[in-house]
């Protein structure tokens, strides 16, 4: 449970509040792609923990960018609206973070070297 007190029904968020979380998200977002990008780009074989870190990503990156897109409109300035776009963009965060935990982990500890494609 949380300790902060509920806004009342139908409060609202000052604009300059929403843009800054706007802006630090879009460049989040923009690290995530940019990390699964250049990750995919990259030559070499795909071991079996790669997929499941590449899963992780992706499902982390679009729930980053679902949330962005919910800040886009102007109904995300009901605080109802803002925090649950909020909670989105840290839940893909947090899968994001994951997938990227596990596939530096497998690549220092060598886990998953069972080639999937490619030979």
């Amino acid at each position: 449970m949380s300790d902060q007190p509920k806004a009342p029904e139908g409060a609202r968020i000052h604009a300059e509040f929403r843009n800054g979380s706007l802006t630090a998200i879009s460049v989040l977002v923009g690290f995530s792609l940019s990390f699964l990008a250049r990750w995919a780009g990259t030559p070499g074989k795909w071991h079996t923990l790669d997929l499941i870190a590449v899963v992780l990503i992706v499902t982390g990156s679009a729930l980053q960018i679902f949330a962005l897109g919910s800040l886009l409109f102007l109904s995300s300035m009901m605080v109802a609206n803002y925090e649950r776009a909020i909670r989105f963009f840290l839940a893909g965060l947090a899968i994001v973070a994951a997938g990227v935990a596990i596939a530096i982990l497998g690549e220092i500890f060598g886990f998953g070297q069972q080639s999937v494609v490619g030979s």
